[in-house]
């Protein structure tokens, strides 16, 4: 603990800055920093370091290492470096760098310096450096190091400018106090024991923005906000730094225009013998750290909640495959009775319904089926038109605006129009009096700036804007938040934006929200730009080449899932359509079913099954019968690039139809490529 010498024998119980040689401030900050402070010799010598610069190097006490070679503190792949960087110093330059040091006792830390030129009295120079221990850096999660990695560049730029002050130093006391009020990333200042402030440095007037004139004398309770103040917590603070001797926290402080920023602070008490004669305090502006932890936990709570949702909507796509088709079979065969035929009915819609809402869990989670194709963006706008007046009724009046070359973007075209279908009922239910729904396509180059933060490039910007209600920025925060919505219970899933949000995110784009309270909603969908030497239409013109007499009516089926109410339910609605079919609930049992099963036509399978995926099986068994027609049944997105177009494709849940379809195109796309 440092110990002050006061510049006169005159009693007083309260000191004042006056009562305090610059030495004695420099002293008490040598002594209390939680960083390294070492002065160097050109020959490489320790000439002086602080407390927390033993701590580091775990020395016992300054004699035991007084005068010996830093050198061999250095790790030994670092030391050139070091060598090369402190003789540079003793040149006369001013710089930052890290390396590794090996402890006494064997422990390696990660270090970071900064180091000046300092000449002594009789013109030597040395190196006065701030070393601070910065191993942690390394594990932080990326996003904190970009963080810390532009922290410590504003800290390096800030150290340059010290450059002309830091060179006219010509003894190591003056060059501490000139290092102290030099630092402009850190407000360093002293109290008296009733916490009023004696000195100011020029971190203190950056990060807080007063001048010395303005604080000196008063208390630094002033620098907490009003709930503080009246929580008692500034003074808490320096009873616990006088009892204990040091007291570290993190809270809201003040600047002198009124704004708020997140400080971590530390309090060391300075005792003169056994008398407490004052306070060194030392804050930071932590600020944008702390906004990037709030971000990356945001960012790790929804991945969270995607993950559950995507496992949810493939569990409940499971168990609605089983109703669906079982009350479409329940219904070939109930009598002609309006009674039960509209009971039924309804159950069927209810279940369609809870299959729309699977696939907007998907579409949040971003594992939906995409159907992609290259779409012209103002064509699929004019074509869902009608129906985007018909759902936003008479008092919205629907503008257009377009560019006047086409733009092609490559997406799921149905899932746009329903994404632009829940975006102009949103418009609407924020117009209840009526108002002006405008959609607009433009081209964009994003820049690496871009606030979509896409990649740089050519896009295309498709916004819907109304005159509505608008959102306050609570509201806005959370705007595509899954299950989040403003509407009543049980008008809405929440799922509207968030569900654009993923296609948005799966078909290379981004999507952006705006809004003020009471001047409306501005919803951007960008998406990459197609150029156009690259655009082929897609088309649903076949080549008619096969022979549709050759086409099998009755065909020897495998279906393979592992949740026994969708087998049981495939395997009825097969039969039904009058194939022959036999049932596996894994993929083991489905090799085994097909090595004694020679006959077997067709195979049907779910593709998300334990030990082996449904693309697994389906390889396995073309290795034993080359071009064997195959269909796979997911409701996720996770069709791996560069699989056989040959397999086909039905997405969960699925009706009696829509597999009497499937199986029809697969076995003609397998005689048509027999016959070619």
């Amino acid at each position: 603990m440092a110990v002050f010498q006061k510049k006169s024998d005159k009693k007083s119980s309260t000191p004042s800055a006056a009562d305090f040689e610059t030495s004695d401030i420099v002293s008490a900050v040598f002594e209390t920093s939680p960083e390294c402070i070492k002065v160097v010799a050109r020959d490489g010598g320790l000439v002086k370091m602080n407390p927390a610069g033993l701590a580091m190097i775990e020395a016992d006490s300054w004699e035991s290492v007084a005068g010996a070679a830093t050198l061999d503190l250095i790790a030994p792949e670092h030391r050139a470096y070091w060598s090369e960087q402190h003789l540079r110093v003793c040149r006369g330059e001013s710089l930052t760098w890290e390396f590794d040091i090996i402890g006494l006792n064997g422990t390696r830390r990660h270090m970071e310096t900064h180091a000046v030129p300092v000449t002594s009295a009789d013109g030597d120079v040395a190196q006065l450096a701030i070393t601070r221990d910065v191993s942690s850096k390394k594990t932080s999660a990326e996003a904190l190091q970009r963080l810390n990695i532009e922290l410590e560049h504003k800290v390096r730029e800030r150290t340059a400018e010290l450059e002309s002050a830091l060179a006219r130093l010509n003894e190591t006391e003056r060059g501490f106090g000139l290092l102290v009020d030099s630092v402009t990333d850190y407000a360093i200042y002293m109290l008296d024991p009733e916490g009023r402030i004696i000195s100011w440095n020029s971190g203190a007037k950056r990060i807080k923005g007063y001048e010395s004139n303005e604080v000196v004398g008063r208390n630094f309770q002033m620098f907490y906000t009003p709930e503080d103040q009246v929580a008692d917590k500034p003074m808490t603070g320096l009873r616990t730094a006088a009892r204990e001797r040091r007291f570290e926290t993190e809270g809201w402080r003040l600047r002198k225009d009124g704004s708020r920023f997140w400080a971590h602070v530390i309090i060391d008490a300075i005792q003169s013998g056994d008398k407490l004669v004052g306070f060194a305090k030392i804050t930071r502006d932590i600020t944008e750290r702390r906004a990037a932890e709030a971000k990356l936990r945001q960012a790790q709570k929804m991945e969270a909640v995607g993950q559950f949702t995507g496992g949810a909507a493939h569990d409940f796509n499971n168990l609605l495959m089983a109703i669906l088709g079982s009350l479409e079979l329940m219904r070939k065969r109930l009598p002609d009775d309006r009674k039960l035929l509209g009971l039924l009915d309804n159950a069927v819609q209810g279940a369609k319904r809870g299959a729309s809402l699977t696939q907007r869990m998907l579409a949040f989670a971003r594992r939906q089926e995409l159907k992609t194709e290259t779409v012209e963006l103002a064509t699929l706008i004019n074509n869902v038109n009608d129906l985007m007046e018909r759902s936003s009724g008479p008092s919205v009046n629907i503008e257009l605006h377009f560019p006047r070359a086409a733009i092609y973007v490559r997406t799921d075209p149905h899932q746009l129009e329903t994404a632009l279908l829940n975006l102009a009922v949103n418009a609407r239910d924020a117009m209840p009096h009526g108002g002006t729904l405008t959609i607009g396509v433009r081209e964009e180059v994003i820049t690496p700036s871009h606030p979509t933060g896409l990649a740089a490039g050519p896009y295309s910007c498709l916004s819907v804007s109304d005159t509505g209600t608008g959102m306050d920025e609570a509201t806005l925060a959370r705007a595509t938040e899954p299950f989040f919505t403003t509407k009543g219970v049980g008008k809405g899933t929440g799922l509207g934006l968030s569900m654009v949000d993923g296609l948005a995110a799966q078909s290379g784009g981004k999507l952006l929200v705006g809004s003020v309270l009471g001047k409306g909603t501005t919803v951007e969908i960008w998406l990459p730009i197609v150029p156009a030497a690259d655009v082929v239409l897609d088309s649903n013109v076949t080549s008619g080449s096969f022979d549709a007499a050759q086409l099998k009516s009755r065909v020897f089926v495998l279906a393979v899932d592992d949740d026994s109410l969708v087998l049981a339910n495939i395997v009825a609605m097969l039969e039904d359509l009058g194939h022959q079919t036999i049932g596996a609930s894994s993929a083991s049992a489905a090799l085994t079913a097909f090595e004694s099963n020679p006959g077997i036509d067709l195979v049907i399978s779910d593709q998300v099954m334990p030990v082996a995926t449904g693309l697994v099986l389906i390889e396995s068994l073309r290795a034993r019968r080359p071009g064997l027609p195959a269909i796979l049944a997911t409701g996720y997105a996770e069709f791996p690039a560069g699989v056989d177009v040959s397999i086909g494709r039905l997405a969960k849940p699925y009706t009696q139809q829509q597999l009497k379809t499937a199986l029809e195109s697969i076995l003609k796309a397998t005689a048509s490529k027999a016959v070619g």
